[in-house]
């Protein structure tokens, strides 16, 4: 067998051990769309730390994170000032979160804003903000998977076919296990990552540059503006500092409350769980630092690759290594597109359903039902993913900062669903409206006034709104108002039996 063969075969085996892994839990879980969705509420510390880490150990970062510090220099290190900090908020919204949904059988982020508020249409505008952030954030992970495949095939299998063969195995067995096939398999591939990407991080600049230290010297010397802070915009010229810090904080706000991630809420054991979660979280960090090195390490590579998004694999396949190791480093690749992208797909599934169809329209399901329509719904979710990655040009990276502008605004609702009494329903419902709609006349018009990113100034119209129409329907709360609220603190009665703590 050729080295090339070599290393297609154990990407392949790769795949069909992933799937394995991700069909044996569905035999465990329940029949009911809580099951399937929630994991009937069963996941400990040890498949929470990986399915939330997994969020960002995904190709934007095996591929992505790589991409920025090749083309970019140090303004990718944002990504761990985000990755660091983004996930705390949820030490105070997770645990709130996780008593109502014990209380309230919620399993979705939307039903539970939703149910607070008694207002249907929040629950179809935030189906609208999470297909709008879904669906970039999941044609990112195809298309690493494709690039990944297509290299280490020599361009034998295209991109296009290289994601639609490794999302077919994530639909096979994300239709069987739901959210306990992607925390197993999640759990999988986050140990299999953080390996690799330390081996990785280490290795490309000793044995290209003879250590870290003279990597640095030589970018130093050959290109000095990739290490001046903070980095070089889209253009190659120097960044502004309000690009890069509104970047950082949309990153930050949003990132806590991306659906599929605040989901997992309603998955913990128990409150402790989901705060030991939040503190070891930032240790994930830690397993990004190899993985811009190897970017760096790149920058004075020869010959430099088509395209900047594929410098991990192509260095890989450049360089004198054994096929079984470049093998495993390129399923590492593929494997963090997985991890990330068969939680993104279960859970705008469940959205569509259960906030759409469910909380939005009215209809009622069966719980066998309801699982039955999550599962069909995977496959428009994939078709559509697929399709942007088929068609969209720019970076793994420039795709995620897009999607964070529409994930961003669900903030202020969350926050207002869980601790604001002022807060009412037209008022969240307007903030939502208002929010997205400048987001998005911002970034399709492609507005960045002072390189300001265009979710900063959604928000802005977002709490303006929410602020102004809460003021204008102010009224008493209801009795069930005072219960959800109490529920949440965990003050009310059948609080503590909702999550033990």
């Amino acid at each position: 067998m050729t080295d090339s063969g070599i290393v297609v075969a154990i990407v392949v085996a790769y795949l069909a051990l992933c799937l394995v892994v991700g069909m044996l839990p569905g035999k465990r879980g329940s029949e009911s769309a809580a099951g399937y969705v929630a994991g009937d509420r069963s996941l400990g510390l040890f498949v929470m730390y990986f399915i939330t880490g997994a969020t960002i150990f995904s190709a934007f970062a095996f591929l992505g994170a790589p991409e920025r510090a090749f083309s970019r220099g140090v303004g990718a290190c944002y990504i761990l000032g985000f990755g660091t900090l983004g996930f705390l908020p949820f030490y105070f919204l997770g645990p709130r979160a996780a008593r109502l949904g014990k209380a309230f059988g919620f399993v979705t982020q939307a039903e539970m804003i939703a149910t607070r508020f008694r207002t249907r249409g929040i629950a179809l505008a935030m189906v609208l903000i999470s297909v709008l952030a879904f669906v970039p954030y999941l044609a990112l992970q195809m298309r690493g998977a494709g690039m990944v495949l297509e290299i280490v095939t020599e361009g034998r299998v295209k991109a296009d076919a290289g994601a639609a063969i490794v999302y077919t195995v994530v639909l096979i067995y994300v239709l069987k296990s739901g959210v306990l096939g992607v925390g197993w398999t999640n759990t999988f591939q986050g140990i299999f990552m953080l390996v690799l990407a330390w081996v990785m991080g280490l290795y490309l600049p000793s044995v290209l540059y003879g250590g870290i230290g003279p990597m640095f010297d030589a970018i130093q010397e050959a290109r000095p503006e990739l290490l001046g802070a903070p980095g070089l915009d889209s253009k190659g010229q120097a960044q502004s500092w309000a690009g890069y810090s509104s970047d950082v904080l949309v990153s930050m706000i949003g990132f806590s409350v991306w659906p599929h991630l605040f989901m997992k809420a309603f998955t913990a054991r128990d409150v402790r769980t989901i705060k030991r979660t939040v503190v070891l979280y930032p240790t994930f960090q830690l397993f990004l630092v190899p993985l811009l090195l190897v970017g760096f390490a790149g920058v004075l590579f020869v010959p430099a690759p088509a395209d900047a998004n594929q410098i991990l694999p192509h260095m890989l396949m450049q360089t004198d290594l054994s096929p079984i190791v470049v093998g495993l480093f390129c399923a590492g690749a593929v494997a963090a597109s997985m991890s990330s992208g068969d939680t993104i797909v279960h859970a705008t599934a469940s959205i569509v359903v259960r906030d759409g169809i469910v909380a939005g329209a009215g209809r009622k399901l069966e719980p066998k039902a309801e699982r039955n329509w999550i599962r069909a719904m995977l496959i428009p979710v994939l078709l559509a993913s697929y399709l942007l990655a088929t068609a969209y040009e720019n970076t793994l990276v420039e795709m995620l900062i897009f999607a964070y502008g529409p994930v961003t605004q669900i903030a202020p609702a969350v926050v207002a669903t869980l601790f604001i009494r002022a807060a009412t329903g037209p008022g969240v419902l307007a903030g939502l409206v208002a929010g997205i709609t400048v987001n998005l006349v911002f970034d399709l018009m492609g507005l960045r006034p002072w390189a300001i990113h265009p979710g900063i100034f959604g928000l802005a119209a977002n709490i303006t709104a929410m602020t102004l129409v809460s003021l204008a329907t102010r009224r008493d709360l209801t009795t069930d108002e005072e219960r959800f609220l109490s529920v949440a603190a965990g003050s009310a009665p059948d609080s503590a039996t909702a999550v033990s703590r």
